[in-house]
């Protein structure tokens, strides 16, 4: 069974969470936020599936 993992970069992490660069390697630097993926070089990512299901934990944690 394959699995299809999606990497985003930063632009859409900012556009999916609403944050901006420097919270986004704010809340990185903590514990609950998704590590990113190293790319090569410079480069990094965020796994999709990861940012999705933190998204989803802020939501269920504000009740």
């Amino acid at each position: 069974m394959e699995m299809s993992v999606r990497i985003i970069r930063l632009k859409e992490v900012m556009c999916m969470t609403g944050l901006s660069k420097s919270s986004i390697y704010r809340y990185a630097d903590g514990k609950a936020f998704p590590k990113s993926v190293p790319l090569g070089g410079r480069s990094i990512g965020w796994v999709e599936a990861e940012i999705v299901e933190w998204l989803q934990g802020q939501m269920y944690s504000r009740k």
